[in-house]
Order: C-alpha cells, then sequence, then structure tokens
C-alpha cells in the first residue's frame, strides 16, 4: 500500500457499501446525493492508514473488516456541528422555566441530572455547565450530574480536553463567561477544570442498548440527532430515551425535528420561544 491516498470517482456499489456500513453501525441514513462527503470525509482515513485511495480503503473493509478501521469510517461520516448556547432558546429555557421548576419538585431529594446526547466537541454540555454556575448557586448543595455522550471515540476525546480554537470560542459564547471560564494558550482556548470536572463524559450508541445502565435523567438534549434516522429508527430512539427520563423531565430536540406521527409518549410544550417536550405517561400494550 502507498502512504499517499489518490482521489478518485466513487463508484456507486462503494457508496451503498458505505452507505449500508454506516447505516448498521450508526443507523445514520446517507442518501446518494452525498456520495462527495464519502469521497472527502474518507480521504483522510485512507491516508491514515495507508491505502491509495478511498475506493482501496472500502476494498479492504469488504475483503477484511477490521473493528479499528471501521471506528473511524463510522467517526468520520458523523455530523459534528457544534456551538456554544446553539440557538439561545433552549438555554433561556433552561434558566427561566425549567430549572426554576426542578428546583421546586426536586426538594426532597436535592438531585439533578441532564444529558447531553451527540456531545460533539462538548460546547452544549459546557455551555449547560456554565448556565448553571452562573445562575443557580443553590445547586452547590444538590447531587449534580451533568452526562456528555457521543459516538464517535475522537470527539468524546476533544470534548474531554476541552480545548478550543478562536473561531469556536466565537460563536455563541459571551465575552465575560469566555474571560472567566477559559485560558489562552497560544492558538486554542483550554476550558477551566472547574466546568471540565463537573461533566461525565461517555461513549453511548444511541441504536445499542444503553438501559438500564444510566439512571434517570431530568434534562435530555437530544439535539439534530434525529433528522439522520428513518422514521422506525426515530421511534424506537424515542421510546429508549422516555425510559431514561424522569416522569417529571424534560426533553429538547432540534428546531427541525418534531415528534409527530411518531406516538411518543411526551407533550409539546411553547417555553421561552423553544419547544419542549415534557414526559408524559407510558402507555403499554
Amino acid at each position: 500500500m502507498n502512504s499517499v491516498a489518490t482521489t478518485t470517482s466513487l463508484r456507486s456499489t462503494d457508496f451503498d457499501f458505505v452507505s449500508s456500513l454506516i447505516r448498521s453501525q450508526s443507523a445514520i441514513v446517507l442518501n446518494r446525493d452525498k456520495e462527495y462527503l464519502v469521497e472527502s470525509r474518507l480521504m483522510p482515513v485512507a491516508r491514515a492508514h495507508g491505502f491509495e485511495s478511498v475506493t482501496h480503503l472500502i476494498c479492504h473493509l469488504r475483503a477484511r473488516p477490521q473493528k479499528h478501521i471501521t471506528d473511524k469510517v463510522v467517526d468520520a461520516m458523523t455530523v459534528n456541528e457544534t456551538s456554544f448556547f446553539r440557538d439561545q432558546s433552549p438555554f433561556d429555557a433552561l434558566r427561566l422555566h425549567l430549572i426554576p421548576e426542578l428546583l421546586k419538585t426536586k426538594t426532597a431529594d436535592k438531585t439533578l441530572s441532564i444529558w447531553s446526547n451527540a456531545c460533539s466537541s462538548g460546547q452544549e454540555i459546557y455551555s449547560i455547565a456554565m448556565l448553571l454556575l452562573e445562575n443557580f448557586p443553590q445547586l452547590k448543595t444538590w447531587k449534580l450530574r451533568l452526562l456528555a455522550t457521543d459516538l464517535s471515540d475522537q470527539m468524546l476525546a476533544r470534548a474531554r480536553r476541552g480545548c478550543f480554537n478562536s473561531t469556536e470560542v466565537s460563536r455563541g459564547l459571551p465575552k465575560e463567561l469566555l474571560t472567566k471560564y477559559f485560558k489562552q494558550q497560544g492558538d486554542v482556548w483550554q476550558i477551566s477544570d472547574i466546568l471540565r470536572g463537573m461533566v461525565e463524559f461517555r461513549k453511548v450508541n444511541l441504536i445499542e442498548p444503553w438501559l438500564p445502565s444510566l439512571q434517570k435523567m431530568d434534562i435530555i438534549f437530544l439535539r439534530n440527532v434525529l433528522i439522520y434516522f428513518d422514521t422506525e429508527t426515530k421511534a424506537q430512539v424515542l421510546t429508549k430515551v422516555r425510559g431514561s427520563l424522569s416522569d417529571n423531565g424534560f426533553l429538547f430536540l432540534g428546531n427541525a425535528e418534531t415528534i409527530l406521527n411518531l406516538k411518543a409518549p411526551f407533550r409539546r410544550e411553547i417555553i421561552s420561544n423553544s419547544t419542549v417536550y415534557r414526559a408524559a405517561p407510558i402507555v403499554k400494550d
């Protein structure tokens, strides 16, 4: 094998193979118009493993599947778009309504658990941590759990490090929070140890079994994930998410996502201009 990968036109059979592989491993659906994306994202994987082209990489996976290479392929094809305080309205809903409500309803056990799914490089969960520190000092006496999960080992490693470039910290992050919780180290900004220490990072594949190992959560963020799944997978994931949500809990989805026609046990509400799904009773067949 040569050490430099070259660009070749992806054959339809190769695209079909990658599409089937990604779907089986992550449930992400790749439409035919994503051929260019497969080539551009798998080129670095091919180079890293010494293949002459993406086509040679795919031929190798067909003949001799290797988990560590397959994982890299899945990592490369997952979408990792995120930013601090993305879309803002969910964080307004948290600050103004949901956290205050939970502080009242959970005074007996004084526990609060928040889960960020598909956390990517960590901006969402770190935004939640900053929001809690800035607005709810009473939580210092509570048992607080902030869980961030992702399918990608690479993204989880990045999120744990808490290092962000100038472009990343300029997207949605107020300057006063940048000054307070980050330290500049050369070309990157390192998030404070206090925030890093608040978050637990774990690898979770939403289409694989993850119950009952996860405790009941009070708030679950599952934003901009369902749009990559087919209808059946969406319904299955939402059912599992409801099983991990407390009876007084809340779910956030992405702006372009809905539970319409999915028979999911949630009630849709508009809070602070944000769509929030409140847990509804589970109806057993």
